[in-house]
């Protein structure tokens, strides 16, 4: 099961042969590396016990939601590669997950809000032109281009790419070779086995709309919705590995949305921790997505190809722990906000590199060196996963695909990359959500957020400005005494949309678009 059959015309397609004598190296090629990208729904920077956030010093700083988080996995993951502390994520769920598979800024591929999957949900003022639609058969996609280049590719878990009945609900018309799990909604129905994940059958009479499905042999049976998709994950990964395939696996887990249904095999853990019973249970998803991972590195490291993969752990947006509202400090503590809003508690999100098993004499490793446990400060996001995966087995992006995210190979050494923009963009032109109808423009220590239409949550301005250096958890608005950096943010938040060739909110009475406007 072990044995991985030769691919030498894929190898030299790619450029991935070792670097040994020609006569060995077509005797002996070294298979291409594998690909695990790790997503949690939900999860924001502090909802682990791994420190991501970092005192002045640069050295990691633990905070208390870090102590009532269980994390095991991700601590030996944290430990055996890098962590970044400011990794950047769209502050809900759909933009992300398309802009991990095209590379692309929501603000370009212009699925800007979560994906209703049956109804256009861009608000009553929201961008009329957004694309509602998502991902359609035929876009590129990095799972598509793995595929062409001889990868075995593989969903499992939330898709959320398109509406319910577009060929792009099913990832399999993505560029997936295999889907479990994946449709149109984001949350699932339930988490509970007994009650077939939603679907018809023992005590549940009518099929929930978001009734995950490709699961029937789970049905009636005590297994959690997070250890079936585990299970499944490892059995296609077996099915790789006994045919002698590389695989790409996009394992996008449910956990830790809504419903906030408790995992029986954690519940105690919490139940004396004085927090509400919400909040408990999602620390039990916490930690049963946790053990996921370590399930998935166990058999990695079983069928013998830890030392070939390369795992990348993320979250798709920031935290929505029900420890309070909307934009208090509990729920992502210390920093502001959680998903949906536009303070950093809602676009921060944990990310961790590593090779699933340490071994310096393997040829991938060789020519990536990610050193262990240590914290990468330089801003990165979402949509640098797309070339970083090209790049790193070899595939060209095509002709004519824009992409905005740049290789994070630097990054992921510990050194820092001056050839990097320290800039990102998040743009929200929709509502109702715990913002409304907003862009967060992000330049080196600056961050400011233009309010289309200013209510409270903004303070009634359009703008708010923060320096991220000096007052990391956003406490103090400079929009009104630093007039001459405000402006500067503003002209660049302009022209970044306008290359990204954004969509905009309209006027309510004349329904055309809203610019921003500058001070």
């Amino acid at each position: 099961m072990k044995a991985v059959r030769a691919m030498p015309l894929l190898l030299a397609a790619l450029g991935l042969a070792p670097a040994v004598p020609p006569t060995c190296a077509a005797a002996n090629p070294a298979p291409p590396p594998n690909i695990l990208i790790f997503l949690v729904d939900d999860m924001g920077v502090m909802d682990t016990s791994v420190p991501f956030l970092t005192d002045q010093a640069g050295n990691p700083k633990r905070h208390p939601l870090n102590d009532y988080y269980r994390t095991p996995n991700m601590e030996r993951l944290a430990a055996q590669g890098i962590r970044f502390n400011d990794f950047c994520a769209m502050s809900v769920c759909s933009p992300t997950r398309i802009s991990i598979l095209t590379g692309q800024n929501a603000a370009r591929h212009r699925t800007t809000n979560w994906i209703n999957p049956d109804s256009d949900n861009a608000g009553p003022q929201g961008a009329p032109d957004w694309n509602w639609h998502g991902l359609k058969s035929g876009d590129i996609t990095l799972p598509g281009l793995l595929r062409t280049a001889g990868y075995r590719t593989i969903h499992v878990g939330k898709g959320h790419f398109a509406p319910r009945g577009d060929p792009g609900a099913d990832p399999a018309n993505l560029g997936f070779d295999v889907n479990v799990a994946g449709a149109s909604f984001g949350s699932p129905a339930t988490y509970y086995g007994e009650r077939n994940y939603g679907n018809v059958g023992g005590p549940v009479q009518k099929k929930a709309p978001n009734a995950v499905l490709g699961l029937a042999p789970y049905h009636g049976t005590k297994t959690f919705l997070t250890e079936a998709l585990t299970m499944e994950a490892n059995r296609r990964l077996t099915e790789c590995v006994d045919a002698g395939k590389p695989f790409f696996l996009y394992f996008a887990h449910y956990a830790v949305h809504a419903p906030f249904n408790s995992d029986p095999r954690f519940a105690a853990h919490y139940q004396d921790s004085g927090k509400p019973a919400n909040a408990q249970a999602f620390a039990t998803l916490i930690e049963g997505m946790d053990k996921s991972l370590g399930d998935v590195l166990q058999h990695l490291e079983e069928l013998g190809v830890a030392q070939n993969t390369l795992v990348f752990f993320l979250g798709d947006n920031g935290s929505d722990a029900p420890l309070g509202g909307p934009h208090v400090v509990a729920c992502a503590a210390p920093l502001r906000g959680k998903k949906g809003s536009h303070y950093e508690g809602g676009t921060r999100v944990p990310f961790i590199a590593a090779w699933a098993k340490a071994d310096p004499a393997n040829p991938h490793q060789q020519r990536l060196r990610i050193p262990s446990g240590v914290i990468q400060s330089q801003q990165a996001a979402v949509q640098d996963l797309f070339p970083t995966v090209l790049g790193i087995v070899g595939v060209p992006i095509p002709t004519g695909h824009v992409v905005d995210g740049f290789r994070l190979d630097t990054l992921l050494t510990g050194r820092p990359d001056a050839t990097r923009p320290r800039q990102f963009l998040m743009h929200y032109p929709h509502a109702p959500h715990r913002s409304d109808y907003f862009t967060v423009w992000r330049d080196g220590d600056w961050k400011v957020v233009y309010h289309y239409f200013p209510t409270e949550v903004s303070g009634g301005s359009h703008y708010q400005l923060f320096n991220l250096a000096r007052d990391p958890f956003e406490q103090t608005d400079l929009a009104a005494t630093e007039p001459a950096q405000l402006e500067r943010m503003m002209q660049g938040l302009v022209a970044s949309l306008e290359r990204h060739r954004a969509v905009y909110p309209v006027a309510k009475e004349t329904r055309q678009p809203v610019r921003p406007v500058l001070p």
